[in-house]
């Protein structure tokens, strides 16, 4: 359990909070690209750590993340008019007085003040620096003196029809929402079904990379993991050790990057990050996006078991911007049924996601950490904890944030699932020196290399 005030630091994000002060030295994702798509378009309602922004896009292409409310009058600058000035300059004009923002928050037009006025040129909105990769806007908040190069995952590279990027929102704080993401041990409770005892064992549950269907099994044929974690550059990796029906050494590694990505265990290596971004304190919103073109390269072969299982995994359609609809949520109950809970899903809520959301919102917006008492199952928790504490304070000492070295190697953060050999490290699964890696990622290529 954490203490009070740990609980505080760890959680409150607003402008001045340690943690909040941490997470403005990365860059952040902000809205989606699809969300601001057309120069000239609509502005975009934003909040973000706590503050309320408007995005949008000038007629010149260019976003800007700035301040919700006019310096003038404090009006929305949501209900602006994205246009061109007088003299050509593009930018959101308040509908109150006609004041002029560009995109970098320089008023650029004040009509209402006399043509010989220079005050125009002593107003400024507050507005963070952005950039567009992998079908998201990402901002920088922190202090213009302290802004470091874009990390790159690896979506820097990919073209327009190659991005992935969605997001979606959950009602409770960023942290929880992360801890769910980064657990592995309940997916061998929570996300479980009276029917995986009846998988047909499809000759995988050998040394070697399972199909997904017989992983389910193994999940719940060892219900208590054993959790081993190392620590890394970027935050730190580590597997759920389950034993095997053929009584096999089964791992599933995950890695937690600095200050809110998870790349969670996939069959055979994994490059997509889950982002759990803080609106505030109160409100989380997941982001996901690919780094890679064959990014569907978790389904080595066997029996597939999205064919098998009585659950929902997402709705049907992603909305055409990539914004996730939530058909399920506290208010009817993520559409529990109780009778299926009694024979057919342990839960007995349908919708795979919504099993999450119901666990994690259902301890309340923030979860009050003295209450809990935690195990050995708790260690990766306890562990990013700790972390995110620790740079927490370093920063507001005056240290450095971790993890946002332009020359450090972020795109070869990977995760990993596999049946190990007789002696084989679950350390160099999803490394470089991983030959599956090689054989798929090799110079981080997007493609399989020749032989494959």
């Amino acid at each position: 359990m954490l203490s009070a005030q740990d609980n505080e630091l760890l959680t409150r994000v607003g402008p001045g909070t340690p943690m909040g002060e941490l997470l403005r030295r990365y860059w952040t994702p902000a809205l989606l690209v699809s969300e601001v798509p057309t120069p000239g378009g609509d502005p975009v309602r934003v909040r973000l750590l706590g503050e309320d922004l408007v995005a949008f896009r000038d007629r010149e292409g260019r976003v800007g993340l700035i301040q919700g409310n006019c310096p003038h009058r404090g009006a929305s600058l949501f209900f602006g008019r994205n246009e061109a000035g007088p003299d050509g300059a593009c930018g959101l004009r308040c509908p109150y007085h006609g004041w002029q923002f560009a995109t970098d928050g320089t008023c650029i037009d004040m009509p209402s003040e006399p043509p010989t006025s220079s005050f125009k040129d002593r107003v400024k909105a507050k507005a963070y620096p952005t950039h567009e990769s992998g079908g998201i806007v990402w901002t920088y908040m922190g202090p213009a003196e302290t802004i470091t190069p874009f990390r790159d995952f690896g979506t820097e590279t990919l073209a327009p029809d190659e991005v992935a990027a969605t997001k979606l929102h959950t009602s409770c704080n960023w942290v929880q929402a992360m801890e769910g993401n980064l657990d592995t041990s309940h997916i061998s409770w929570l996300h479980q079904w009276e029917g995986v005892d009846d998988i047909p064992d499809d000759g995988s549950d050998k040394p070697g990379y399972p199909s997904n269907a017989m992983s389910w099994k193994f999940w719940k044929h060892d219900r208590a993991p054993r959790l081993e974690i190392e620590d890394t550059w970027y935050g730190f990796k580590y597997v759920g050790v389950r034993t095997t029906p053929a009584g096999h050494k089964h791992v599933r590694m995950s890695a937690f990057c600095f200050p809110y990505n998870t790349v969670i265990a996939s069959v055979p290596f994994g490059t997509q990050h889950g982002l759990f971004v803080p609106v505030d304190d109160h409100n989380t919103i997941r982001y996901s996006f690919s780094t890679r073109v064959n990014e569907g390269l978790q389904e080595v072969g066997g029996t597939n078991l999205f064919a098998l299982s009585p659950f929902e995994f997402g709705p049907a359609e992603v909305g055409r911007n990539g914004i996730i609809p939530r058909r399920y949520t506290a208010e009817n109950d993520y559409g529990i049924d109780r009778e299926e809970q009694r024979t057919t899903t342990y839960s007995g809520v349908r919708e795979f996601i919504s099993q999450d959301f119901m666990v994690t919102e259902s301890m309340g917006p923030i979860y009050d950490r003295t209450q809990e008492r935690l195990g050995t199952s708790d260690k990766a928790i306890i562990r990013m904890r700790r972390l995110l504490i620790a740079a927490a304070k370093s920063v507001a000492e005056g240290g450095e944030p971790p993890a946002v070295e332009p020359d450090l190697d972020y795109r070869s953060i990977r995760s990993a699932e596999k049946i190990l050999d007789e002696g084989e490290d679950w350390r160099e699964l999803g490394t470089d020196a991983d030959p599956m890696v090689q054989r798929y990622d090799a110079g981080n290529a997007r493609t399989p290399v020749a032989g494959s």
